[in-house]
C-alpha cells in the first residue's frame, strides 16, 4: 500500500518534518511493508522558510533586520534560482511581541527582507504571510522601499492615525508572489484589526481607532486595494503587497506546487494530513483541507491525525475526509502535549491497523 503523510506542523510541540516522521515511525509498527511518502506542508506562516529550505535546498542568506518594535532580529532569505522566498514571520511575528505594544508594532522589517531578495538578484520573491505581531497595513514595510507620506509610516498603527497622503516606492524590479490564505479586507467588520486585532493585543475598545487609522492609510492610497481577497493578511501586509503589484496565491497552494503534491496524491492509495488542532477555524485554508482536496481530486481516502480534533462526521465528509483522529482522545492532553512525537506515533500506529492493508492481510 502506497501512503502519502503530508502534515502541517503542531503549533508549539511539532514541525511539520517531525509530525511527518513520527507518523511515519508509528506506521511502519503496525505495517512495515507499505511505502510511504514523507512531504512536510506548510502554508505561508511560521516554518514556511524552513520548510522550503530542507525540501529544495537553495541558498539561504543570513540577515539582521528590525522587528516589530525595532529590536534587531535574525532573520533569513531563501533564494533558489531567480526566485527568492521570504516569511514575514520571521521579522514581524507574533512571537516577537508577546502581544504587546500591537499599535506600535511594525513591518519595517518584512521591507528589510524584500529589499535583501532584490539584492541577491531575484527576478521574483515569494513572500509568505501569516502569524504577524503587527497591524500596520503593511506602511512599515512600504517605508523602507521608498514610500514617503504625510505621518511617519514606520511607527505603526498609530503613526498612521490622520494620514492624507502617500507617495508609493518606484517599481522594484521584482515580480512579487503574495501566498496566503487569509482572504480578508483590510478594513471593516472582517478587517485585519476586528478579525485579528485581539489575538496581537488591540484592546476591543479601541478597535475602532485603529480601523479608521486603516481606513486613512486606504484613503490615501487605494479604497479599491483596500477591499481586495487578501488585504487583510498579516495585518495588512497583503494590502502593502497588492499595491506593489502582487498578486496573491493561496499559500498551501504554492507550497504544494512547489513539492509536487498533486501528483503524489495521485500516485497513493491513502493520504494522511494533520495539525494541531483540527477545528473549523481549519477551513479557512489551513493544510489538513488543502491535502484532502487534493486527495479527493484523485479519489483517495484521506484521514487526519490532530493533537485536538472537534468537527463532525458531516463536517469531515463535506471537506472531504474519511475520518479524523485525536491525540488527546487517545492519550490524554498531559501527554499529548509532554510527549507529542511518542504520542503521534503511537496514534499512527493504531490508525494503521484499520487502513493498512498491509494490516488486515
Amino acid at each position: 500500500m502506497r501512503v502519502l503523510i503530508a502534515p502541517d506542523k503542531y503549533a508549539g510541540t511539532l514541525s511539520a518534518s517531525q509530525a511527518a516522521a513520527a507518523i511515519a515511525e508509528g506506521w511502519r509498527r503496525t505495517a512495515p511493508r507499505d511505502e510511504l511518502s514523507l512531504v512536510p506542508m506548510a502554508d505561508g506562516g511560521p516554518g514556511f522558510l524552513a520548510l522550503l529550505h530542507e525540501s529544495l535546498g537553495g541558498d539561504l542568506h543570513e540577515l539582521e533586520v528590525s522587528g516589530p518594535h525595532g529590536e534587531p532580529v535574525a532573520a533569513q532569505v531563501l533564494v533558489d534560482g531567480k526566485t527568492a522566498y521570504v516569511e514575514s514571520a520571521q521579522a514581524a511575528g507574533l512571537h516577537l511581541t508577546d502581544g504587546k505594544g500591537a499599535e506600535h508594532a511594525t513591518s519595517y522589517g518584512v521591507g528589510q527582507l524584500i529589499l535583501a531578495a532584490r539584492d541577491a538578484r531575484a527576478s521574483k520573491v515569494v513572500v509568505g504571510l501569516g502569524g504577524s505581531g503587527t497591524s500596520d497595513g503593511g506602511a512599515g514595510l512600504l517605508a523602507v522601499l521608498g514610500a514617503t507620506a504625510d505621518r511617519p509610516l514606520d511607527a505603526g498603527l498609530i503613526g498612521l492615525e490622520g494620514v492624507t497622503e502617500v507617495t508609493l516606492p518606484e517599481p522594484l524590479g521584482l515580480e512579487i508572489v503574495i501566498a496566503s490564505d487569509v482572504d480578508n479586507p483590510l478594513t471593516g467588520l472582517f478587517g485585519a484589526v476586528k478579525v485579528y486585532g485581539k489575538q496581537k493585543g488591540l484592546a476591543e475598545e479601541v478597535m475602532p481607532r485603529w480601523d479608521g487609522a486603516l481606513q486613512d492609510l486606504a484613503a490615501a492610497t487605494s479604497r479599491k486595494i483596500a477591499t481586495e481577497k487578501g488585504a487583510g493578511a498579516a495585518g495588512g501586509m497583503g494590502f502593502a503587497l497588492l499595491l506593489l503589484g502582487g498578486k496573491r496565491r493561496p499559500g498551501f497552494e504554492v507550497v504544494a506546487d512547489l513539492l509536487g503534491l498533486p501528483e503524489l496524491a495521485s500516485w497513493a492509495d491513502l493520504v494522511i494530513t494533520g495539525e494541531g488542532s483540527f477545528d473549523p477555524q481549519s477551513t479557512a485554508g489551513k493544510v489538513p483541507v488543502g491535502v484532502a482536496r487534493l486527495a479527493e481530486q484523485s479519489l483517495r481516502p484521506c484521514i487526519v491525525l490532530a493533537g485536538k480534533a472537534s468537527m463532525s462526521g458531516r463536517e469531515l465528509r463535506t471537506l472531504g475526509i474519511d475520518a479524523a483522529y485525536s491525540l488527546v482522545d487517545s492519550v490524554g492532553e498531559e501527554r499529548a502535549l509532554a510527549e507529542a512525537y511518542d504520542s503521534l506515533a503511537q496514534v499512527a500506529a493504531r490508525v494503521a491497523r484499520t487502513w493498512s492493508a498491509d494490516h488486515r492481510e
